[in-house]
């Protein structure tokens, strides 16, 4: 009896074992079809992240709003000891490493060198995070923010005394006010502007990116903005202390840079316009040279405005207080290049020149051969670091193909890529497209204030063609797309959708001031640069130009992911790894954080 008891046992296990077996067969081949189908765990967790209070059980909770801060960074081993980073001394607030004033002043004044980028060596590199000074706070919101920003942010009142009269900035109270004026438009950059639309198609989509060299606190790109115009400006950082941050401040695309010896850091055929309002750049001296890279940035058709001295010198060479033959001679060997260059005149009033780009400039010169011009013979996209020629950028065989008005600029198959300059087909450009309007969709699932206005300063720090941007495109914002050095180069097609960007190597610091980007994005980044440099000083970078309380994204491979955030751990972020959108089986993950608020002085963090 006892036998056939047991063997009745034995048969009902092995039939629940088979059960329990198919059953769970069935459900793992369901949630396998479930998440590949884009609604797997990683959906799930942006889902409960954007509840309102939800207490996420898989993960802490972050807090993407303006003044709060999120829960205790995870550490995955507790058993692994986090280096910590201290906060930099107060006399660093505003440190640029690249541009630092003591360093400077140590190279050749010639050619405005000293004012060039010039990097820390290695074992000079800060190791700790930058403060942000008493008092900050989060700046305006757009379009607020391009006529005040907060005197604690940027507490510089010189240029409040030296462009008084010049409407540039005043200082009321607790904030600075930009009244929109400039050196050459007092009155306000609107009717400067309108002046300059009467002959430049800017108001119609012709006209979608700028470039503003000597840009002062930026107000010229400011108002190009509600026009539809984004402009990239560039200023040193000199004796007219804090414009490009000032620029910042107010929403506005700025570096800080400066025509001198190196090539800029842009494509060639890069912008649609080009300006100078009494930028002091000498136009007319080293034959040319300045114009010359002008000329290599500015596409066929595109626009150069300048304004201000030597233009209309017999009028004004008194209250210029210089020779009237300088002036004249100035403004002769100006237009006399503009002729090289194959740019007409089309207008000249007041005080303002504009000139044109002739479609195919190789027409008005006949032959590669023409007397009197000598052709660059280098890559015109290979300028990082490179020494600034004087010499004319040829023409190519996609010089005459005309761009679509912005914005079916933006998602138009762009020259470089239809003409096979770039060796990528059409199908894929427009696949790309398509990943990353499903990747930010995510981003907007797991942050739901990234298109509300919150974030102003964007950046993509590993930009390809511009996707993201293109997908997260909006009056609210704009993005600084960087494509590094070590990438394929990209750059040129991100201009010809009507998006903006800059060449820069991540293994050192970028052109910028301490706390000028809202949210950067970083695609791919760390695996790019995993032989290149240290993890830690890339970190450290983006939490010296992030804002308190500014959030980052970070999409790469789990080992590079996991790499890079043991090292956040100790940086005063708050993080949060996710899966993939398509489900935890991808090997791509994702890592949001927020920098936490704290202030020269604080010896922790806190929400005010």
């Amino acid at each position: 009896m006892a036998t056939k008891g047991n063997s009745g046992e034995n048969r009902a296990r092995s039939s629940i074992t088979i059960f329990i077996v198919v059953g769970l067969c069935c459900f793992f081949y369901l949630l396998g079809a479930w998440q590949r189908s884009g609604y797997g765990k990683g959906d799930s967790i942006a889902l409960e992240m954007t509840k309102t209070g939800a207490d996420c059980s898989i993960l802490p909770n972050l807090n993407f709003e303006t003044h709060h801060s999120g829960d205790s960074v995870i550490v995955d081993n507790p058993q692994t000891k986090v280096k910590e980073y201290k906060p930099c001394s107060p006399k660093y607030t505003d440190y640029t490493p690249c541009h630092d004033q003591k360093r400077a002043m140590t190279f050749p004044r010639h050619d405005m060198i000293y004012r060039e980028r010039h990097c820390p060596p290695q074992e000079q590199k800060l190791k700790c995070l930058i403060p942000a000074p008493k008092g900050y706070v989060t700046p305006f919101s757009w379009p607020k923010s391009r006529d005040y920003v907060p005197f604690a942010n940027a507490p510089y009142k010189a240029l409040t005394v030296e462009k008084a009269i010049q409407n540039w900035i005043q200082y009321e109270g607790n904030v600075f006010r930009f009244p929109g004026g400039g050196t050459q438009f007092p009155q306000g950059a609107d009717a400067y502007i309108d002046q300059l639309a009467s002959v430049i198609p800017i108001d119609n989509g012709t006209v979608r990116t700028a470039l503003d060299t000597g840009c002062g606190v930026a107000s010229w790109g400011a108002y190009l903005w509600k026009r539809n115009v984004v402009t990239m400006s560039f200023a040193p950082r000199d004796n007219h202390e804090a414009q490009v941050q000032f620029a910042l401040e107010r929403g506005v695309p700025a570096i800080v840079g400066v025509l001198g010896s190196i090539k800029m850091p842009f494509p060639s055929k890069a912008f649609d316009m080009a300006h100078c309002s009494r930028c002091l750049i000498p136009w007319g001296s080293n034959d040319g040279k300045y114009m010359m890279e002008v000329d290599r940035v500015l596409r066929p058709g595109g626009f150069w405005v300048l304004s201000g001295p030597p233009i209309n010198w017999r009028n004004n060479y008194k209250s210029w207080q210089r020779p009237k033959e300088d002036l004249e001679e100035e403004q002769r060997n100006i237009e006399e290049v503009a002729k090289l260059l194959c740019w007409d005149k089309i207008s000249e009033s007041g005080e303002t020149v504009i000139f044109q780009k002739k479609l195919n400039p190789e027409s008005c010169r006949g032959s590669e051969d023409a007397p009197g011009v000598t052709y660059c013979s280098q890559d015109p996209d290979d300028v990082w670091y490179k020494k600034m020629e004087t010499c004319v950028t040829p023409s190519n065989s996609n010089t005459g193909m005309e761009y679509k008005p912005f914005p079916e600029r933006l998602y138009a198959t762009p020259p470089r890529i239809a003409s096979g300059s770039i060796p990528v087909s059409e199908d894929k450009y427009i696949e790309d497209n398509k990943q990353w309007k499903k990747h930010v969709n995510a981003y907007k699932k797991i942050n739901r204030i990234i298109d509300s206005g919150r974030y102003r300063n964007i950046m993509d720090m590993n930009a390809g063609f511009g996707g993201f941007t293109a997908a997260i495109t909006s009056q609210k914002l704009w993005v600084m797309n960087v494509v590094p050095t070590l990438a394929q180069n990209t750059l040129g097609v991100i201009y010809e959708r009507g998006l903006i960007g800059i060449y820069h190597d991540w293994c050192e610091a970028f052109s910028t001031y301490p706390r000028t980007y809202d949210l950067i994005h970083a695609n791919g980044l760390f695996s790019l640069y995993k032989d290149k440099c240290d993890f830690e000083d890339i970190l450290l970078e983006m939490d010296r130009i992030l804002r308190p309380e500014g959030a980052v994204i970070i999409r790469d491979e789990v080992d590079v992911l996991m790499k890079a955030k043991s090292i956040i751990g100790g940086m005063r972020w708050d993080t949060k790894v996710m899966d993939h959108e398509d489900g935890p089986l991808v090997p791509e993950k994702i890592l949001v954080a927020v920098k936490r608020y704290w202030v020269v002085g604080s010896n922790s963090t806190s929400s005010r």
